[in-house]
This record gives structure tokens, C-alpha cells and sequence, in this order.
């Protein structure tokens, strides 16, 4: 009867290697699907104005750009940033920028620097907080519908720049002021991350090598202090 019974068992055991065996396969599948995710590299959207597109600066001290880099430093596969900006946009006018090239697919990351030319052309901050609020929408579905992955910027003080001479500084800084209230507020509505450079800015005041050849928009140097503030948050969104 042990010799009959033997074959039994050996069928019994082939049957659970043939299962180990298959568990094994498959846990090593998952494993390089795993991998082969943490490859992916991260993708990054920059939506602004010319603060955004570097206006007067080399493509590589852009701040987008600059950020990328350092999270690359950090230890992340970053693709080149994907910037929709250009100089003099205001809120209506990126959207319609985004509408028009409508970029494809979605985003570990977006950063939103909008405003100022909002408020150099005289509008509302109420109607700077409708598109803005449309914006922060749009952004956010880029980002997956993760408002945690969105990063939006303070609106740089311009009033303290050569190009502001025999204006009223005051008047100019206290509006910023005010539009960047509410985009603090729908920021924090809106759940995404904000960051405030607006200090950095008015530093130029007293350093000129934190503005670009134009006397207007920053320098390489002050976007990469805005990159220092900014890379915190942008590590803990795309990590």
C-alpha cells in the first residue's frame, strides 16, 4: 500500500511547486512593472507669462528649468519642462494659450505664475480671481485631479525695478499686494501648494544682479532662489 500511495504524492507535490513556481513568475512580473514605473520619467508642466518663459534670461536659468535640474539632482528622471507661457499674457490669454496647443496626457507636476499683467493693464481683482479660479481648474486636471501636484507662485513686485521709475511704486506694490491675496486664497481653496517669491522680488531694490539686462524681469540669480523655495514642495509632490 506505501508503494501505491507514493505516485499520489508525488503528483500532489508537482502540483504545488507548479504553483509556487507560477506565483513566483507573477511576483516577478509585478516587480518590473513596479520598476519599470519608477522609470517613467517625471513629467512637468509650467504655465505663466514671461516670469515663466525667462524673458531676457538664457533658456537654462529659467526657473522651470532650474528646477528641473534640481530635481534631477535629487535623484529623479525629470523630462524637459513643458512651458505655455509667453511675455505680456494675462489670465484669459494663457488659457486661450493652453486651449491652443492643448498639451497631451497628464502631469506629475504643474506650476502656475500668473497675474501681473493682469494687474499692469488695470483689471478688477475680481475678475483676476474668476480666471484665476478657471486656471487653478485646468491646472489641476493636468495634473491627474492631484491638487497636491500643483504648485502655484506669488506674483513678483515689478514696482521696484528701473522699469517702474516716475510711476507710482506705491500704488503698483500695494495691487500686487491685492492680487496676490486672492491668489493666496483660491490657492488654499483650491487645495494646491503655493509659494510666495514676492520678497525674493522686491530684494532688487537693493540688489540690481537679481534683475536681467532688460531692468524688469529677474535674473538668473533670483530664479534660483525662487527654484530654493520652490523645491521642497515640488520634491514632496513628485516623490
Amino acid at each position: 500500500m506505501i508503494t501505491q500511495s507514493i505516485p499520489r504524492y508525488r503528483h500532489w507535490l508537482y502540483a504545488i511547486l507548479c504553483i509556487i513556481s507560477c506565483m513566483l513568475v507573477g511576483y516577478g512580473l509585478a516587480s518590473d512593472v513596479g520598476q519599470n514605473k519608477e522609470r517613467q520619467p517625471v513629467r512637468y508642466l509650467a504655465l505663466g507669462d514671461s516670469y515663466t518663459i525667462g524673458a531676457s534670461v538664457a533658456p537654462a536659468e529659467r526657473w522651470p528649468v532650474q528646477l528641473a535640474a534640481q530635481l534631477r539632482a535629487n535623484g529623479l528622471i525629470v523630462a524637459e519642462p513643458l512651458v505655455i507661457a509667453r511675455t505680456g499674457w494675462t489670465t484669459d490669454e494663457l488659457m486661450a494659450g493652453i486651449e491652443r496647443q492643448q498639451p497631451q496626457g497628464l502631469f506629475d507636476l504643474v506650476s502656475l505664475l500668473i497675474g501681473v499683467n493682469d494687474q499692469y493693464r488695470g483689471r478688477s481683482g475680481d475678475e483676476y480671481r474668476r480666471q484665476l479660479r478657471q486656471l487653478l481648474h485646468t491646472a489641476i486636471a493636468y495634473a491627474g485631479g492631484h491638487a497636491a501636484h500643483v504648485i502655484v507662485l506669488s506674483i513678483p513686485d515689478w514696482s521696484v525695478t528701473p522699469f517702474a521709475a516716475g510711476q507710482q511704486r506705491a500704488a503698483i506694490a500695494a495691487a500686487i499686494d491685492h492680487f496676490n491675496t486672492i491668489n493666496r486664497q483660491e490657492t488654499a481653496q483650491a487645495g494646491a501648494h503655493y509659494v510666495d517669491v514676492t520678497p525674493v522680488s522686491r530684494q532688487a531694490l537693493q540688489d540690481a544682479s537679481l534683475l536681467a539686462t532688460d531692468g524688469l524681469h529677474p535674473s538668473g540669480k533670483m530664479y534660483t532662489q525662487w527654484v530654493e523655495l520652490v523645491l521642497p514642495t515640488a520634491l514632496a509632490a513628485t516623490q
